[in-house]
């Protein structure tokens, strides 16, 4: 809670028990004064109060009246300040939302290589839990504003709105992202968010899930870079832990950078790098950079296409490496040609 909304809430209770004591005071004062019975009392102190003025409920006595004057002054002054505090409190909040939703459109509007997520169900609040642990910045698109709240308390930007709307996909920067992840329930809404931000952005990494093998390929012919079938994922995932247990468990700890010095990344190789050309053996990688390139995947199709000694690079070439951060670092910069002569 913001110290605005915390100070709102402290004034709303002292003005709620303020009232509360005002009127218990009128009523004891009818009652000791003029000898109301409770309900007579509560009757007039609410009436003097709110300064109706229907009359008194009998005579008063002088006393009484000008007990009574000194009511109606505090329920003046009472109401004035309860219209005040309210005229207070509905321009403070519109004031904080306006500028809580302008900062939020400013940062927005700064983002620029960030992953546009698409659904924050189950699926979507681990890809951007992932995400965030890579360091990498987010944008979420989704319907439902009670998700989105859970969202922004995380400190993750947020679109509400329908992921297959051009406009939605614009507010969520989707021309300056590098990356898409659209997670929906539906396959149909999938497949009309990958076009629609295929045609946004043409350079856009798409990567989306799908519930049916005939489901992933029009995604594919649609234009998503990858398909994650989930059903055909999670069996060949079980398989794997079943049969190559360390395997997939050295692959996890490599990919999560937290739990091992070695990280596994894929890096490519630009057009001027000294790589170009040569072959693996003649790359001298490991000697170079202490980085053990795994294997190389050919950037027409992106498939791996070779790990022997033998295959010569080719600038594009994706190099999948395994090595601590120091050597993929130096890895990147001899494939990006900052490095020197391999």
């Amino acid at each position: 809670m913001s110290r605005l909304s915390r100070w709102l809430h402290s004034r709303r209770i002292r003005l709620t028990v303020w009232v509360l004591l005002v009127l218990a005071v009128s009523v004891l004062g009818y009652m000791r004064l003029e000898g109301y019975t409770l309900t007579e009392a509560v009757y007039m102190a609410v009436i003097t109060l709110s300064t109706v003025g229907y009359g008194e409920v009998r005579p008063l006595s002088p006393v009484g009246r000008w007990f009574t004057i000194g009511v109606i002054v505090v329920g003046v002054g009472t109401g004035a300040y309860v219209f005040g505090a309210l005229v207070d409190y509905i321009v403070s909040g519109q004031l904080q939302a306006r500028f809580q939703e302008r900062q939020r459109m400013r940062a927005l509007a700064a983002m620029k290589d960030h992953v546009v997520v698409c659904g924050f169900g189950r699926v979507g609040q681990q890809v951007v839990a992932e995400l965030q642990a890579m360091g990498e910045p987010v944008v979420v698109i989704d319907r439902n504003p009670e998700v989105l709240e859970r969202c922004e308390r995380k400190g993750v930007l947020s679109v509400e709105g329908d992921a297959t709307d051009d406009e939605v996909l614009l507010q969520a920067g989707i021309e300056r992202a590098k990356g898409l992840v659209t997670v929906l329930e539906s396959d149909a809404d999938n497949l009309f968010v990958v076009v629609s931000a295929r045609t946004l952005n043409p350079r856009l990494q798409v990567v989306t899930r799908a519930t049916t093998e005939a489901a992933a390929r029009k995604l594919r012919r649609a234009g998503a870079d990858r398909v994650v079938e989930e059903y055909a994922m999670a069996g060949h995932r079980i398989v794997s832990h079943l049969l190559r247990p360390h395997v997939i468990d050295f692959l996890d700890a490599a990919l999560r950078t937290e739990e091992l010095e070695l990280w596994l990344e894929e890096i490519r190789v630009a057009e001027g790098s000294p790589l170009v050309g040569k072959t693996l053996a003649e790359a001298n990688i490991r000697s170079l950079t202490g980085a053990n390139v795994l294997a190389v995947a050919r950037h027409q199709d992106e498939r791996i296409v070779d790990w022997s000694p033998q295959l010569r690079l080719q600038a594009g070439d994706i190099l999948i490496a395994l090595g601590r951060r120091e050597q993929l670092e130096a890895l990147v910069a001899l494939a990006s040609g900052r490095g020197g002569e391999a």
